[in-house]
């Protein structure tokens, strides 16, 4: 397995203002010992949707040039547009923000996308529509069994993910949705550290087993049992041992993405650096 970092763990990355420009974080990332960078596409800075083809060449010289690889890509415009928002434009848009994010995948040479398969409400909104469960259930298979052709097309992946929007809250649940759907091109973006407030991710892991496309890890402390509750990798209650043994099990190879957002991290000022050193260690187990 490979080691990769989110763009989202740069200060202001999840806004898409980070200080440094995309080389300069691909450059950090790299002297920190990552091997890749999950990028993210924002309404804002040097990738968003409205990026040419000749921009794109130029972010995948800069990882050239660098020396560092292009793990994933990823977006938080789903949050705003749901597809499982009742608006009809509203879910027409995050449709083609997922088949944008296959294009523009498809030109990073990238092989998997990360979709947020829609909520039924949004934690750190509270203002956001809270939508019946069954039609959220309805409205994202549908969505996403839309999207299908245009990831064939492209040949790169959707990995819906496990993130906190009261949604396919169970591996079970996930492994049927993503077998309903029955497309090689639609899998899971499976997240180590959301996955253990209700649950532990070794059981996630096995259940939904070769359907995981990408790994996102962070750590979480299960007592604090809000957002507050994640802290940097090894700070927090994921039992690593057998996370990796569940991977291992699988046959899982691919990129494991490090997603920790600096205010949650105990050093944002050395967070790539404690989160280079404790990937090294998970590796380990």
């Amino acid at each position: 397995m490979k080691k990769s970092i989110s763009y989202w763990s740069f200060p202001g990355g999840v806004e898409g203002k980070s200080k440094l420009d995309l080389r300069g974080c691909m450059k950090k990332a790299k002297e920190a010992g990552f091997e890749g960078v999950e990028l993210a596409v924002a309404e804002v800075g040097e990738l968003t949707l409205n990026s040419t083809r000749q921009d794109i060449k130029k972010i995948v010289q800069a990882s050239k040039d660098v020396g560092i690889e292009l793990s994933s890509l990823a977006t938080g415009l789903l949050w705003n547009y749901s597809l499982t928002s009742s608006d009809d434009k509203t879910r027409e848009k995050a449709k083609d923000i997922v088949r944008r994010m296959l294009e523009l995948a498809s030109y990073l040479g990238v092989d998997a996308v990360l979709v947020i398969p829609g909520t039924v409400d949004v934690f750190f909104k509270p203002n956001a529509e809270v939508v019946p469960y069954h039609l959220a259930y309805e409205r994202s298979l549908d969505a996403l069994k839309e999207c299908v052709p245009t990831a064939e097309r492209y040949k790169v992946s959707m990995g819906i993910e496990n993130v906190w929007n009261k949604f396919l809250l169970s591996p079970l649940e996930m492994r049927d949705f993503i077998d309903k759907i029955g497309s090689p091109y639609l899998g899971a973006y499976f997240d180590v550290g959301n996955s253990l407030l209700t649950g532990y991710p070794e059981h996630w892991i096995r259940v939904l087993g070769k359907r995981i496309k990408k790994v996102h890890i962070k750590d979480f402390k299960t007592a604090v049992g809000n957002v507050n509750g994640f802290v940097d990798l090894l700070e927090g209650d994921v039992n690593w041992a057998e996370v990796m043994k569940a991977l291992e099990e699988i046959g899982y190879h691919g990129w494991l993405t490090a997603e920790i957002l600096p205010p949650y991290s105990q050093h944002p000022e050395a967070l790539l650096y404690n989160t280079s050193k404790s990937m090294d260690f998970i590796l380990s187990r």
